[in-house]
């Protein structure tokens, strides 16, 4: 039954948070609101931050102006990482109404309750050892694809990276809730499900480190046998994680797609070790090999940071040959950008920004070549394509099974299915 007020939600960042925004989104339509677009005029705005783009707080603050002109007398709440990571920062942004950290994003309908317009910014957040258990969420804003959250936090501390700060510990649901989500997913009628979560192979953890006995591999195994859904996509995974056993049974699934997303971040040993990673590239380069050659067809996207701390120009010249010579499909490059509390804020030399900004345009037209080169290996080839909605220039998209994508005119017959497709 509605309450008579209205919401509008807008998210920033990952796969992730698109999954929690619509979670956040089921639970305050079961209090009763009424669901708006961002662009229209609403009684409360959401917003979802990230804490991985540099310009969070930028874009955070022109959100807020943005809602104050269309909406003035409207509430405004900020969650999400942002959010845990520097709480009075936003509650300072004129306009912002209430600031919810880690623990207390999916109480947000109680906090409402308690809210009156005027009252000065009221932050409710605690400290990131404390948050603990797992909140289950999926995004359901279209029916073709779900992002679907199996795990959350992280227990490695790369030395960039501020999202343990942000999101705690590792935590998973269990495989039983998980088959439990996908049955709703599958009745809403969606087509294909994206794994997802902050450290995705760290599956089975409950928190406090220990383990319950269930992996992703098991999680995989016991989503193959499982009736409903009819693709899945892993959404990235860590090369240290990304086990022989799960190769080998994504070359052998019918329902896990031929796609990897495998963070690399830098081609240079050097470099790995001083970011904290947990590998070398030697076993990155193993792991492409495998699945080259157990799932030739297999996309592979990469995560790549340029101008980290100590990156001198053979580092990188390093990195952008190492990544020449791998087999791989796309990459995501993101330019290094300073985080307060972490450990590479004390690594010296800091590379110029402007050198920054000139490798990633040389990684990124690279990415561009390699996309080209692997949709060119399958043109002529007829593959699966799971092909969404009408777009607003009256085409329709959808991806191979091997994420080429694919635009064609709408044809309302095609929507939400999967059709045989000549590249």
């Amino acid at each position: 039954m509605s309450n008579g007020r209205t919401v509008a939600l807008h998210t920033l960042g990952c796969k992730l948070n698109y999954s929690e925004t619509s979670a956040i989104e089921r639970l305050l339509e079961q209090d009763g609101f009424v669901r708006k677009e961002f662009t229209d005029k609403a009684d409360v705005y959401v917003i979802n931050t990230c804490s991985v783009t540099d310009n969070a707080d930028k874009e955070c603050r022109q959100l807020v102006r943005r809602i104050q002109r269309k909406a003035p007398v409207a509430m405004v709440v900020v969650t999400g990482c942002y959010a845990q990571l520097k709480p009075k920062e936003i509650a300072e942004i004129p306009g912002v109404n209430l600031v919810l950290g880690a623990a207390e994003k999916f109480n947000i309908a109680s906090h409402l309750k308690e809210l009156t317009y005027g009252d000065s910014a009221k932050i409710c957040s605690c400290e990131i050892e404390d948050v603990e258990g797992f909140h289950s969420s999926f995004s359901l804003a279209g029916r073709t694809r779900t992002f679907l959250k199996v795990q959350d936090g992280c227990d490695y501390n790369c030395s960039f990276c501020t999202i343990p700060m942000a999101r705690g510990k590792s935590r998973s649901n269990t495989t039983e809730n998980v088959l439990s989500e996908i049955k709703k997913i599958a009745q809403a009628g969606v087509k294909e499900i994206v794994l997802t979560g902050i450290n995705l192979g760290d599956f089975g953890k409950d928190g406090s480190g220990a383990r319950s006995g269930e992996t992703f591999y098991s999680l995989l195994q016991a989503i193959e046998e499982n009736d409903g859904v009819k693709r899945y996509r892993i959404s990235s995974i860590e090369p240290n994680l990304l086990t022989k056993e799960i190769i080998r049974f994504v070359a052998g699934s019918k329902k896990i797609m031929p796609h990897f997303h495998i963070p690399l971040q830098s081609g240079s040993n050097k470099i790995l070790g001083m970011m904290r990673r947990r590998y070398k590239r030697e076993l990155y380069a193993e792991r492409i090999e495998m699945i080259k050659n157990l799932i030739p067809d297999c996309c592979i996207g990469i995560d790549v940071i340029t101008g980290f701390p100590g990156e001198s120009d053979n580092d990188f010249q390093e990195t952008a040959n190492f990544l020449i010579s791998l087999d791989i499909s796309y990459l995501h490059v993101f330019t290094y950008s300073e985080r307060a509390n972490t450990h590479a804020l004390q690594i010296d030399p800091i590379v110029p920004v402007h050198v920054r900004n000139e490798r990633t345009k040389i990684i990124r037209s690279l990415s561009y070549q390699k996309m080209q080169q692997f949709t060119r290996k399958h043109s002529g080839e007829t593959r699966p394509v799971l092909f969404e909605g009408e777009n607003k220039s009256g085409m329709m998209e959808g991806y191979t099974d091997n994420y080429i994508k694919i635009a064609t005119p709408f044809k309302a017959e095609w929507s939400n299915e999967i059709v045989d497709w000549k590249i």
